[in-house]
């Protein structure tokens, strides 16, 4: 059986979103106030400046959406499986506004020769991230997305990450990773197909 599979390191994006800087640095200027510091002293002067500039990187995914990236289809004579894996990302927890990292795993089997460019599942999974989010919300609108719009027999999204919610508050558990998977088509009721997905994540 072919397999067309792709290893993904880096992924940067200077997509950014329209936000309001400047309520931004009011509201950490607030912040670091309400917990006792001087945001006047040297070291403080420009983190409001800083955090408003990061907020609008961290969150440019909030005014798109992932199923964009899948309008562009190729007819190609391939009805393998096709899998991305070792995704990198970064998004921010909802609960507790704190960061989550970690790595996605995308897989589809096509269906009538229509797949997409094997950087648009990266990314779908990057635009997805960059919003205030869950991981589970993550797994599942990455792997609807791909049936929404490539229609495939079936999609397998994976998602490993290390929350800081709970390495920094909390149980404090550093290096305690959160798995989350989403099965769609086939691979809802087929194991051996979830299991070659499976066999291949754990190949370097």
């Amino acid at each position: 059986m072919d397999h067309t599979t792709e290893n993904i390191t880096t992924l940067n994006s200077n997509d950014t979103n329209r936000v309001d800087r400047e309520k931004i640095q009011r509201a950490i200027t607030m912040l670091l106030e309400a917990v006792g510091e001087d945001p006047s002293r040297e070291g403080l002067l420009d983190t409001p400046k800083r955090v408003a500039k990061m907020y609008e990187e961290m969150f440019s995914g909030l005014n798109s959406d992932p199923k964009e990236y899948f309008k562009t289809v190729f007819n190609e004579d391939h009805e393998e499986l096709v899998f991305v894996k070792d995704i990198p990302f970064h998004s921010m927890c909802e609960h507790h506004l704190v960061p989550f990292y970690g790595k996605a795993h995308v897989a589809y089997l096509p269906k009538d020769g229509k797949v997409t460019g094997l950087s648009k599942l990266a990314r779908a999974v990057e635009t997805t991230a960059r919003r205030p989010q869950l991981q589970e919300r993550i797994t599942s609108t990455v792997a609807d997305a791909i049936m929404e719009m490539l229609a495939p027999h079936g999609a397998y999204v994976i998602v490993e990450a290390e929350h800081m919610c709970m390495t920094m508050r909390g149980v404090k558990k550093p290096g305690a990773k959160t798995v989350t998977t989403a099965a769609r088509g086939v691979y809802e009721e087929d194991h051996v197909l979830r299991n070659e997905v499976m066999t291949l994540l754990k190949m370097d």
